[in-house]
Order: C-alpha cells, then sequence, then structure tokens
C-alpha cells in the first residue's frame, strides 16, 4: 500500500496532524507510525496549561511580545503571529471534541497565570491538562477509518530519493519485522530529545528519534543549542512538578526558608509586587538563579544532588486538591510527602527543546514533501527559551499546518518511488538485521555508553556552558559514537528485542548530542537558555540569527547562521509587563 500521508509519532502534534489530513481530505490514505500506543505519548504527561487569548483586556499582540520577548528575540515572528491567532480557536475545536477545560463559578473557561506571561491565558483542564488534551485527539482520530495506525513501530530511516521523501522503512517491534511503508508526503512528529540529559521530565521514549531521521537525509537541525531547563523537578526521578504549583501561588526558598529569587533580576512583570510574581519568573532565568544559589551555598544536600524547595503548604488541602491534585499524588507516590504538610525538594532538569527539525510556517522541510510538527520542530516560535505553555498550542496550531500542507502537497505529488523504495528498504533491513544479530561487539554495554553521553552533555551543556568545556564534550561524544557502533548486543530475538531499540535510540541521540554542542560552541554570546559563561552578553550584531547544523560529509555537524524573521518588534531588553 501507499500512503498519501504517513505520520511518524502518535502524540499531540501527530495525531492533530493526522485529523487535519481527513478533514482537508477525506479520500487521502493517512497512516501513523508510533513506537508507542499513542495514548503512551508523553504528551500525555503535560500539566499545568495551554496558552490562548480568550481573557478581558488581554489582546493577539500581548502573547506575541510575551512570546518574542521571552525568547530573547531569537523567535520568528511571522510565525509566533500565525501562532497567537490560531491557539484560541484550536483550543476552543478542542473544546468542541470533549476536552473538559476547568471552569469558573460563572462556567466561562478558567485561565491562569503562567511564566513569562503578563496576563492570565493559560487554559487548564485542573492539572492534567495534556492526559485530557491526547485522550481528546486519540477519539477524535477513532471517527476517521481513514487513518490506519502502526503501534509499536520504530522509523529507522527516510526514504529519499531525488530531493523528495517516498517514505519511511520501519520495524515492527512487537515481531522485528522490518518494512518499507511508501508515501507521497510524511510529516515527522515523535517528540524531543530530552533522554541525552541524565535529569530530565521526558519519558524514556524522548530520545530525539524524528530530528535523527531528518538530520540523516540531509535537513539542517535548527537552533540545538537552546535546552530548557525546568527549574521544579522532582531531583531523583526528574519527574516534574507542574509551573501551575506556582501559578497558584507556591513558593521557592532555599535550606534557610528565605525566597532567593527576590535576589535575581528575572523581568517579571513590574505592575505586580516582586514578592507575588517572582515564583513566575521565566523558566531559564529561575534555573540560573539556582545555580547561584548553589555557589553561594544555600541549597540543600540530598543523596541525589542539591536542592531547594518549592514550599505549597500555605495554599491550604482544599486549593491544592481542586488545583492541582497531581502535583499532590506525586509527591505522595514518588517522594513519600504530602504538600500539604511537607516541603517538596526540587531542582532544574532538562524538559524541553526550543530547536529541532528546521521547518517553514506550515512544517516543511527543505526535503519536498518532508515535514515537521510539535517539538520535533523548530517552526521558531520559542526562540532562545519557551515560555511555559505554549508548548501543547504549538503542538495543536503546526500540527493542524503541516497536516493541512501535507494533504496539498499529496494531491499534486507524484506516486512514491518504487525503486527507491525498494532498494532503500532492503538497505536498511540488511542494516538492521546486522545490527542486531551482532555477536562480535567489544565488552561495553548500551546503557554504559548512555549513561557517559548523558553526564558529557549535563557537564558541557547545561545551565552554563565555557568553550573549554564544550570542546571536550565534542570530541567525548565522536569517541562514545565510535564505541557505541562496537558496543556489545546480548540479545538476538526478533520480539520486543528493546536492547536493539536501545541501540537505534543511542544512535539518534548521539546525533542530536552533536549538534547541540556544535551549536553551542558557534554560538559566542548569551541568549534565553543558552549561557556562555565566556560570553556572558547577548550580541545581537553577530548573533540575532537561527543556528543550523547540517551534517557534513565527514559525519559530524556544520554550523551554518539564518537570519531572524523581524516583522513588528525590533529587538530590545528582554523584561515582561512593560
Amino acid at each position: 500500500m501507499i500512503f498519501d500521508v504517513l505520520i511518524v509519532g502518535g502524540g499531540g502534534a501527530g495525531l492533530r496532524a493526522a485529523i487535519a489530513v481527513v478533514e482537508a481530505d477525506p479520500g487521502l490514505k493517512v497512516a501513523i507510525v508510533s513506537k508507542v500506543y499513542p495514548m503512551r505519548s508523553h504528551t500525555v504527561s503535560a500539566e499545568g496549561g495551554a496558552a490562548g487569548v480568550i481573557g478581558e483586556g488581554d489582546t493577539l499582540d500581548e502573547h506575541a511580545y510575551d512570546t518574542i520577548s521571552g525568547g530573547d528575540w531569537l523567535c520568528d515572528q511571522d510565525a509566533v503571529e500565525a501562532f497567537v491567532a490560531e491557539a484560541p480557536r484550536e483550543l476552543i475545536r478542542l473544546e468542541h471534541w470533549g476536552c473538559p477545560w476547568s471552569r469558573e463559578p460563572d462556567g466561562r473557561v478558567a485561565v491562569r497565570p503562567f511564566g513569562g506571561m503578563k496576563r492570565m491565558r493559560t487554559w487548564f483542564a485542573a492539572d492534567k491538562t495534556g492526559f485530557h488534551l491526547l485522550h481528546t485527539l486519540f477519539q477524535t482520530s477513532l471517527r476517521h477509518q481513514e487513518i490506519q495506525r502502526y503501534d509499536e513501530w520504530y522509523a529507522t530511516r527516510l526514504i529519499v530519493d531525488d530531493g523528495r521523501v517516498h517514505g519511511v522503512v520501519a520495524m515492527d517491534i512487537r515481531t522485528g519485522a522490518i518494512e518499507a511503508l511508501a508515501a507521497r508526503t510524511v510529516i515527522l512528529a515523535t517528540g524531543g530529545c530530552g533522554r541525552a540529559f541524565p535529569f530530565t521530565t521526558n519519558a524514556a521514549i524522548k530520545t530525539g528519534d524524528g530530528m535523527s531521521l531528518a538530520y540523516r537525509a540531509g535537513v539542517p537541525l535548527k537552533d540545538m543549542e537552546f535546552v530548557q531547563y525546568h527549574p521544579t523537578g522532582l531531583p531523583f526521578t526528574g519527574i516534574l512538578i507542574t509551573e501551575a504549583a506556582r501559578a497558584e501561588g507556591g513558593w521557592l526558598i532555599n535550606k534557610d526558608g528565605y525566597r532567593y529569587l527576590q535576589d535575581y533580576d528575572l523581568g517579571v512583570p513590574t505592575p505586580t509586587p516582586k514578592l507575588r510574581s517572582m515564583e513566575l519568573g521565566p523558566r531559564d532565568r529561575l534555573s540560573q538563579a539556582y545555580v547561584r544559589e548553589v555557589e553561594r551555598g544555600r541549597t540543600a544536600e540530598t543523596p541525589y544532588g542539591q536542592v531547594v524547595y518549592l514550599d505549597l503548604r500555605h495554599l491550604g488541602e482544599a486549593r491544592i486538591e481542586a488545583r492541582i491534585p497531581f502535583v499532590r499524588e506525586l509527591c505522595r507516590s514518588y517522594q513519600n510527602l504530602d504538600p500539604v504538610t511537607d516541603l517538596i525538594p526540587v531542582r532544574p532538569v532538562v524538559h524541553y527543546m526550543m530547536g529541532g527539525v528546521h521547518t517553514d510556517i506550515d512544517g516543511a522541510t527543505p526535503i519536498r514533501g518532508l515535514y515537521a510538527a510539535g517539538e520535533t520542530a523548530c517552526v521558531s516560535i520559542n526562540g532562545a527559551n519557551r515560555l511555559g505553555s505554549n508548548s501543547l498550542p504549538e503542538c495543536l496550531v503546526f500540527g493542524a499546518r503541516a497536516g493541512a500542507a501535507a494533504a496539498r502537497e499529496a494531491r499534486e505529488a507524484p506516486a512514491a518511488g518504487e525503486r527507491a523504495v525498494r532498494a532503500q528498504g532492503a538497505d536498511e533491513r540488511r542494516r538492521l538485521e546486522h545490527e542486531r544479530d551482532r555477536r562480535d561487539g567489544g565488552a561495553e554495554r548500551i546503557a554504559d555508553i548512555r549513561e557517559q553521553m548523558q553526564e558529557t552533555l549535563e557537564e558541557a551543556a547545561g545551565i552554563y556552558r565555557t568553550r573549554d568545556a564544550l570542546d571536550k564534550a565534542a570530541n567525548r561524544i565522536a569517541e562514545l559514537r565510535e564505541r557505541a557502533a562496537a558496543a556489545r548486543l546480548d540479545d538476538h530475538s526478533t520480539a520486543f528485542n528493546t536492547e536493539m531499540v536501545a541501540a537505534l535510540e543511542l544512535s539518534s541521540m548521539l546525533d542530536v548530542a552533536e549538534t547541540i554542542v556544535a551549536c553551542a560552541l558557534n554560538r559566542e554570546e548569551s541568549r534565553g537558555a543558552h549561557q556562555r559563561s565566556d560570553f556572558p552578553a547577548r550580541d545581537d550584531g553577530r548573533f540575532l540569527a537561527h543556528s543550523l547544523a547540517y551534517r557534513g560529509a565527514d559525519g559530524g555537524p556544520r554550523v551554518e547562521l539564518l537570519p531572524v524573521t523581524i516583522t513588528r518588534w525590533p529587538p530590545g531588553e528582554r523584561v515582561y509587563g512593560r
């Protein structure tokens, strides 16, 4: 079978893209290839909410300005303007499909404040917004029989010939079968790559697969140096304690019980008294403040490193149960504490990639027929730092845009090249079977190499970076790639060979890791989530531009710069509410 549109990834962006395709043309054949059952996609873990202008006094321009300023002026402003205009429509559409948004007593959709936004515009469903959003999209997709699902299939290669995509090669994890799936267009929607770092809120499946697929096919990865740390993750598991906890009035305190954020410039809204608003500063600056607290010796030592505390006790049990019940559930299950009476130990953990596959405003990549959406893509609306609650509507808006664009392209595209599909499918089948049957590897294990890669990235490309550390990391990652190619695989079975999947995921993460380091080395300034201790100032003269990391002829990354699109907001001081 030849599909008109094949989507890799079954989370929020992928499902929204699939629905957009069949809404645009019910006659098109659509496939979703996902390495997990769609309801196990990481979108389900989003807690806090989804931003969209709805409240009185709020405007699209204000949402756009907050996003652009929050992104430290690295956002493409045409994409931001489209995003803020379409986000409310997507959230209302989700309401019509059955998403149970929380309500005010008068029946209006409830909104809450979120970090870096001067207006309350974050829609939410208690603190399980992603759970309800993904349920709604999945249930809606089930109405459309045109959508065929390949659950628990792992896409390993894009089939590309003469500058056009012709499908993917994928492995059925349940059986080990390897098939070439022909398609006129392909949309990548596999999420981010937080698992390349040791402490992350990301699910185990977020290993940069879609980014790596595009990178190996010749598409540049954009702005990969911008890695967002969320300031409140649990110290051992990395599980997210949502920003909604601070939006409801939670405080961040150090080991002395002091609300330390008042000592730092966070650029928070000036009309609000400082002690009320500082916890809702942007995530990058809150994470940077934590590092300074560690340096000052004002954090608490635990078996899992230094921590500060999130204090919700003053909110009371009734408010916690009504507005953030999942936070209480997580704390009880994973920390054996109750936020009604106990402090929550937290530390910054990797949360989101601002960078990703280089696309235009409709999700199109430089390869004809290939699109990307969601965290896999970089369109770019997030710039150097994503504002909380912009990611869920990003999945909806640009998932819908990519789906509609892919549907238009599929109607006009030629049939997938049978010769390319057959030849590249056979090549990839031989490669994967050889990989699975590898019996003469060295003594090293995949898990050990993965851990060393994670430690290397955390040390060199964490919240603060230096040239010396990044240079060493680049060499280290190149060495780890060679060792990974020779690592030992003990499982040679075909059904549910999770060791084989882990080896493929490690290869993807190494691709991502080397682009992060290369882009961070090239950007000799500090902007948003990218902080160079040796270049502490923002440099608009040299670096008001996106980083594009291409895979070079030697297999390593080559970095070029692409100017940022400016429409109506010239670069200025990064502040909120002024």
